[in-house]
């Protein structure tokens, strides 16, 4: 029987346990969370925590928005410490956001970590697949919806241990975002087409 070579099933993805899941965020992603989803005049006061940071892709589009950002990483990538967030001490509402593109392994226990480390909200960056899920919906999604899911009407192109700018994807990437002031049921919403605006040469310098 001849493989099945199709774009939609190569870009399908399955890491092993104890993968890194190292798959860089664009930086024009991130900027489109800030500028199409949340406030970004009122981040301009706030702290941020990126707990799944690697090579720091997300965390320094971040610090165009927010007041102070912290960045770590369950692994060492010489950005910033290394710190396991499903372990890591971190005080309940040590940081207003925590904004990530975690594990998808690991999502659901991230989400559940960081509406106690926040204090303000909760943003994470995943494939729209991650609304899928019995136990998810049990563990999350029935108990403390999120306020917000803002599907990318563009693909997030994202290639395992680089970013590469000419990379393409048949996979839908989705922000998922918790506000604790939010009162009501979640909203559909859409990222509009940003990445020519967002997007700069600069992101993609090499990074070790």
């Amino acid at each position: 029987m001849a493989q099945n070579r199709s774009h939609a099933v190569m870009a399908q993805r399955t890491e092993a346990q104890d993968s890194r899941d190292d798959f860089p965020t664009p930086p024009w992603a991130t900027r489109a969370l800030c500028e199409h989803i949340l406030s970004k005049i009122e981040l301009s006061s706030q702290t941020c925590l990126e707990p799944a940071c690697g090579r720091g892709y997300m965390a320094t589009p971040l610090t165009e928005y927010f007041a102070n950002v912290e960045a770590a990483d369950a692994y060492h990538y010489g950005f910033a410490p290394v710190r396991d967030f499903l372990s890591y001490p971190y005080e309940t509402g040590s940081h207003d956001w925590v904004i990530t593109n975690p594990p998808f392994r690991l999502a659901e226990e991230f989400v559940l970590r960081a509406l106690i480390v926040a204090r303000r909200g909760v943003a994470i960056l995943a494939r729209t697949v991650f609304l899928e899920s019995s136990g998810r919906h049990e563990a999350i999604f029935s108990r403390t919806p999120p306020m917000a899911f803002a599907q990318f009407v563009e693909r997030v192109p994202m290639v395992k241990g680089r970013l590469d700018r000419k990379a393409s994807t048949a996979t839908g990437y989705a922000w998922l975002v918790w506000d604790k002031r939010y009162v009501g049921p979640p909203l559909l919403k859409w990222v509009p087409p940003c990445r020519k605006a967002l997007e700069r040469q600069s992101d993609y310098s090499e990074r070790l």
